[in-house]
């Protein structure tokens, strides 16, 4: 028999990650510490905390890259944006701020 290379020479062990290990890259988030009904919210105003924290998240760009939200349809905060149904909500500037809305 020509030589053959052993199963345990050639072969990696691959195994699906647990649902723990998967999310384990939000551990690093800014948002981690942060009320779930925050991150997962419709309401512009219950986010404001969540996207505050985007703005100094080292994973931000991971994190939209991960969720997928026009694709999954998302609703809540992901990659410092506001989604819902998978849908950008654009932000309304606050008044007295550069750009916003003076009355």
């Amino acid at each position: 028999m020509p030589n053959q290379p052993t199963a345990s020479a050639t072969a990696t062990t691959w195994r699906f990650p647990s649902a723990r290990e998967e999310l384990d890259w939000r551990r690093a988030a800014a948002c981690a510490d942060l009320p779930e009904h925050s991150v997962f919210t419709r309401i512009p105003s219950e986010a404001e905390p969540v996207l505050r924290a985007c703005n100094q998240c080292l994973i931000r760009h991971a994190c939209e890259a991960v969720v997928d939200p026009a694709h999954t349809w998302f609703d809540g905060v992901s990659g410092g944006r506001l989604w819902r149904n998978g849908r950008e909500v654009s932000r309304a500037m606050p008044q007295g701020a550069p750009g916003g809305a003076a009355r």
